[in-house]
């Protein structure tokens, strides 16, 4: 069957499991009216002064027919998911919780994962072999972050797109690896994009992804997905609880600011562009990150996936100019 994820979790569990793994957030996102999607939860009753994500996951299950079980992260990513689980759960959707421990202890994270896999009915054998199968699509897609940020050959939206679909591979590992080799084997032939600003962008994946081709019509390019990087788990490590707990977005921001400063030195960035989610409490983490960063920081908010208002962008531009 097919289980629903509200964030990256040891996706390898549901594979083992035997079920298909669905990214809803992937699944809204792409929609072809996810504005839709977030007015209709709050025609449910909704509040206005909630993260959109959480507004449109929770219709984009509830229109879905075959997705009736949810391995929802109660603790690492949104506290709002908490309500929205039960929201689900009145309407029939089965929860698994997984809890991300905040402190990154290492037993902690091996019992919730010890939890997941016998709650998905499988064992720690199978999910190691997949572990080994899936460690083979994520090297692709390092690779492309590779031919991204040092070779200027995928933009930064294709660089996006397929660092957060490692949340769940699109469900089909095989021809999710078939169609990123293929992709790569592409941009090798490629002639260079021009080389412009060099950004990155951190914090959650824009719930605007318009904003990549918007910045390169102006001659900068993010050549840094920070979160969408860590979806694809980038540690060479035999342990799957050791690379689950190297992973950095579900835990405190100190882990997150040290994974950055050291890419802001090896992609040479120019500068970074820092996004929060309207309503979220990681809006204030900016407070620290601007502490710690040596770098210009830009502050985008984002709202609702209506694309870039034009507030945002006559500050993109503003900041672009800035840097130039």
């Amino acid at each position: 069957m097919k289980i629903g994820l509200t964030t990256t979790v040891p996706v390898e569990a549901v594979f083992a499991a035997g079920h298909t793994p669905v990214d809803i957030n992937n699944i809204f996102i792409s929609d072809a009216d996810p504005m839709g999607l977030v007015e209709e939860a709050e025609l449910a009753g909704y509040p206005r002064n909630v993260c959109g994500w959480i507004k449109g996951l929770y219709t984009t299950v509830l229109r879905s027919t075959d997705i009736r079980t949810i391995i929802a992260v109660t603790q690492g990513d949104c506290s709002n998911t908490h309500a929205l689980m039960e929201t689900w759960q009145v309407k029939g959707i089965e929860i698994i919780p997984f809890a991300f421990p905040y402190d990154r202890d290492y037993d902690m994270l091996q019992l919730q994962m010890d939890k997941l896999v016998k709650a998905l009915g499988t064992t720690w054998g199978e999910l190691k072999a997949w572990k080994t199968k899936l460690d083979k699509l994520r090297g692709l897609a390092w690779e492309l972050d590779r031919l991204t940020w040092q070779e200027n050959k995928a933009t930064g939206f294709e660089n996006h797109l397929w660092q957060v679909s490692c949340s769940d591979f699109n469900g089909e590992p095989h021809t999710f690896g078939c169609q990123l080799e293929s992709l790569i084997t592409e941009l090798k032939t490629r002639q260079p994009l021009a080389e412009g600003l060099r950004l990155g962008f951190i914090g959650v994946p824009p719930i605007f992804p318009d904003i990549y081709d918007y910045l390169e019509s102006m001659g900068a390019r993010v050549v840094f997905n920070e979160v969408q990087r860590q979806f694809t788990l980038p540690f060479r490590v035999e342990d799957i609880v050791e690379q689950y707990r190297l992973y950095t977005y579900p835990y405190n921001v100190f882990g997150r600011i040290e994974d950055i400063k050291q890419e802001i030195e090896r992609r040479r960035l120019d500068g970074i562009i820092h996004y929060t989610q309207s309503f979220c409490f990681r809006q204030i983490e900016d407070i620290i990150i601007r502490q710690q960063l040596g770098v210009p920081i830009l502050s985008l908010e984002g709202d609702n996936p209506s694309g870039l208002d034009a507030r945002s962008k006559m500050r993109i531009e503003a900041f672009v100019e800035m840097l130039k």
